[in-house]
């Protein structure tokens, strides 16, 4: 769990607040237009996206043999803190080399996480992991709290000339210590987990792995289960992840000022830590799939207040309503899951989780731009989400209610 207390600095200080702003700014100063520095910018996520897209089934199927799921996660995770850290060293002028160090970076968050979710199967048994995972959750919306006050903090402190900082440099700073909260609180994974659960060691590993990548593809029929749910998932997390993405252009849009912005999603991620642990234990009361059709109603309620937003306290209840929602909806879609696959081969089919909840963030901001460019209303782009949780909400329906994941391994083809 505290590599989600570690990791989550990065989502916020670099995915989300610091790292944009630095890079339009460098980009801004080396001439480039803002229409082109955000398309740039756009581009590299979508190239690291489809890296780890294609990378996360194949190395998860290597690293279900013995001893492998460990070596994977430290080189993704290394390869994440040592490029955020290099981000502090690119000069100023150098915006291409800032999205290709940036680039990295995401793939070794990315990639860390295939392995740390394949983890879950490890670490607890199946009764509790409906509430670990909402515990990771939770403490990783706290987690990224500590940093991001610390940097925002340091970064203010520079434009206001109290420290005798740019706010470049400030920027540098907040890179560093993402890179340092990240590494420290990641110790604890690297010297006490261990993967239990694998495949014996065979000659030939590589080979024997596209083996069964293989035959799982072929064989997809078998996981009729798994793809209902990775088929649902697909939708329903493209409208979260969407919401997410999507909410400060939203806000602006509504005339919502830089500042108040901030200290919403600042506030939010607060707040989202007790709900995500609240959705653990409600979880165990009501069972993990009917706090995942609480969530989508949560969601599909959120799109349709959207539509009415007006003012500034609309947009903070609009925030609030996603924070009582967001940690919990990904936290027991991860464990739901986690109880379906055969443990013995997680990594392969966290490889496919992780490749649904990539190409899941296209569709949803494609209909939301679509929408709003047709009708030229953004609140009618916002509501236009309503039907991707609609459609996650029908397909969930048709995932079994009940079944036993040992049931579910010993049906699923092993090695021929």
């Amino acid at each position: 769990m505290l590599y989600d207390w570690a990791n989550s600095a990065y989502s916020i200080i670099i995915t989300t607040a610091v790292f944009p702003l630095f890079y339009k700014a460098a980009a801004t100063d080396a001439g480039v237009s803002a229409a082109n520095s955000t398309a740039y910018l756009g581009y590299t996520i979508g190239i690291a996206t489809f890296i780890l897209a294609i990378l996360s089934p194949i190395l998860g199927t290597i690293a279900d043999y013995e001893g492998f799921k460990k070596r994977f996660f430290r080189f993704f995770f290394v390869l994440g803190i040592a490029s955020t850290a290099a981000l502090a060293l690119v000069p100023p002028d150098q915006w291409l080399l800032l999205l290709i160090v940036y680039t990295l970076s995401a793939i070794g968050f990315a990639g860390s996480n295939v392995f740390y979710d394949a983890f879950l199967v490890d670490v607890t048994p199946e009764h509790r992991m409906n509430r670990v995972s909402a515990r990771g959750f939770g403490m990783g919306y706290i987690g990224s709290t500590i940093p991001f006050i610390v940097s925002i903090i340091i970064i203010l402190l520079a434009q206001k000339g109290i420290l005798p900082l740019s706010a470049a440099t400030a920027s540098r700073i907040a890179f560093l210590i993402t890179a340092v909260w990240w590494g420290v609180f990641t110790l604890p994974l690297l010297r006490n987990v261990r993967q239990v659960y694998y495949l014996e060691k065979i000659p030939n590993t590589v080979a024997a792995s596209f083996q069964r990548l293989g035959t799982t593809l072929k064989d997809i029929r078998r996981y009729r289960t798994l793809f209902l749910f990775l088929l649902a998932y697909f939708f329903y997390i493209d409208g979260v992840g969407t919401v997410i993405t999507m909410s400060t252009a939203y806000g602006s849009d509504l005339g919502i000022s830089s500042t108040n912005l901030l200290i919403i999603l600042f506030v939010t991620q607060v707040v989202a830590a007790p709900f995500a642990v609240l959705y653990g234990k409600l979880a165990e009361k009501f069972t993990g799939k009917t706090m995942l059709y609480a969530g989508i109603i949560i969601y599909m309620a959120v799109c349709v207040y959207a539509y009415f937003l007006k003012t500034t306290l609309d947009f903070w209840i609009l925030a609030m309503m996603v924070a009582s929602s967001q940690g919990g909806i990904q936290a027991l879609s991860r464990s739901y899951y986690a109880k379906l696959v055969p443990k013995e081969k997680a990594n392969e089919f966290f490889g496919f989780y992780n490749i649904f909840g990539k190409f899941a963030s296209i569709l949803g901001p494609v209909l939301v731009g679509v929408t709003a460019q047709l009708t030229g209303r953004s609140n009618l782009g916002v509501f236009s989400l309503v039907i991707l949780f609609l459609i996650g909400i029908v397909v969930l329906k048709l995932v079994p209610e009940t079944e036993a994941p040992s049931q579910t391994a010993q049906r699923l083809p092993l090695d021929r």
